[in-house]
């Protein structure tokens, strides 16, 4: 197998992996609301509950999503190398993949759920299109620095027990509450208006828009990790490079375990806020070199194939869990939200990706890509075929 069949084999087996934890995390928000996860107290689950909530937080949230980052732009560069091989230029395609991506996640969030990550990929993907010709140290050490910077905004201290906080937190709490019987019980249409129309935070219009343009800054150093690994070759030679997977998972694992940690097992302490944030992207990287190395020696294992048909899919698989977590926990389906227990909704997330793992492969085998797959590339290269036309060249007369 050359370089490039390992390394698609490994980024498609690792975006596959990443949509485990991301459906997993997620399940909060199916289950408790994008603002009752963070409010779980408001549910009264159980002892037992709340400790598996609390390793949901650790080994979970905010380390998956991550993964799914980095391998965004790992594959920009890649595309990028693809195009300029074929003679062609690289923005209007960028540029229509984007578009259609916010397209897609607008109309996400819009009519199904408030969790979507695809309009924000194409918004991002605009704004990473100023690090694509950058050298490989250079994107390296923007992410290192906007990563050390987004840290240590955890020391800005919070306020306690003042007014202003005490009304924010009732005015949650009514939010909370109306949520379970909106979500339970409503239908499509209640449910919708309400997550279209209802403001936990009560901030002025301006403050928003603040928080709405700072806000990606908190995901820019894994899309730049994701660039910087794809220029420095990385995954191309897994088997001659496995010992130093493994010595990398060593060391960001534990880091990224401990900084994350101290924010769910010691809350109010200035370092567990700035272990929070820069303990999901450590935690994310280490669990990417877990994943490589494990297979590394394993080319054709049977998982690793599972893994790639989901990561193929990828998009139409995201999609598909919203789908049916949506009809499981909303009141115009089953209307299990907020009942089942987080637990219960853990083994709901190992079924639905069970069963994606073994349904995909089936898809992959009788068509190339999912259906959302291919509207895609049919959008981003202006083809029925899904596929780049080639530049022709112009061939120069030969003087006699």
């Amino acid at each position: 197998m050359d370089s490039k069949q390992n390394r698609i084999h490994i980024i498609d087996g690792l975006r596959g992996f990443s949509l485990f934890g991301i459906l997993m995390a997620n399940l909060l928000i199916f289950q408790y609301g994008i603002w009752g996860k963070d409010e779980i107290e408001l549910y009264a689950i159980s002892v037992f509950d709340t400790g598996i909530y609390k390793l949901v937080k650790i080994l979970i949230e905010s380390s998956f999503m991550p993964i799914f980052t980095f391998l965004f732009g790992f594959s920009m560069i890649k595309m990028k190398e693809s195009l300029e091989a074929k003679g062609l230029g690289t923005k209007r395609y960028f540029a229509r993949r984007f578009l259609l991506l916010l397209v897609l996640g607008t109309l996400h969030s819009e009519f199904l759920w408030e969790g979507d990550i695809l309009g924000f990929y194409g918004m991002m993907g605009f704004f990473l299109l100023l690090f694509m010709n950058r050298k490989p140290k250079t994107l390296l050490a923007w992410g290192i620095v906007v990563l050390c910077v987004i840290s240590l905004m955890g020391l800005i201290p919070a306020e306690k027990n003042s007014p202003e906080k005490a009304a924010d937190h009732a005015r949650m709490e009514v939010y909370v509450q109306k949520t379970m019987t909106v979500y339970g019980t409503g239908t499509y249409d209640e449910i919708r208006h309400h997550r279209l129309t209802s403001d936990p935070l009560g901030l002025p219009d301006y403050v928003m828009a603040v928080i709405l343009l700072l806000a990606p800054i908190l995901t820019v150093p894994m899309f730049l990790f994701g660039m910087y690994a794809a220029k420095a070759r990385w995954f191309e030679m897994p088997q001659e490079e496995r010992a130093s997977y493994f010595t990398k998972m060593l060391i960001f694992l534990p880091i990224g375990l401990f900084l994350k940690t101290g924010k769910v097992l010691a809350p109010g302490y200035w370092w567990s806020t700035i272990g929070d944030i820069s303990g999901g992207v450590i935690l994310a990287i280490g669990y990417i070199f877990a994943f490589v190395w494990l297979f590394s020696s394993r080319p054709s294992s049977s998982w690793l194939m599972r893994f790639q048909a989901v990561g193929k899919l990828s998009l139409t698989n995201y999609l598909l869990q919203t789908v049916i977590c949506t009809t499981i926990f909303y009141g115009y389906g089953f209307g299990l939200f907020g009942k089942l227990g987080v637990l219960a909704g853990c083994g709901v997330s190992l079924v639905i990706y069970i069963v994606q793992l073994y349904l995909s492969p089936l898809y992959v085998k009788r068509f190339r890509y999912g259906p959302v797959e291919r509207l895609l590339r049919m959008w981003t290269n202006f083809s029925l075929s899904g596929n780049p036309k080639a530049k022709l060249r112009e061939e120069k007369p030969v003087s006699m």
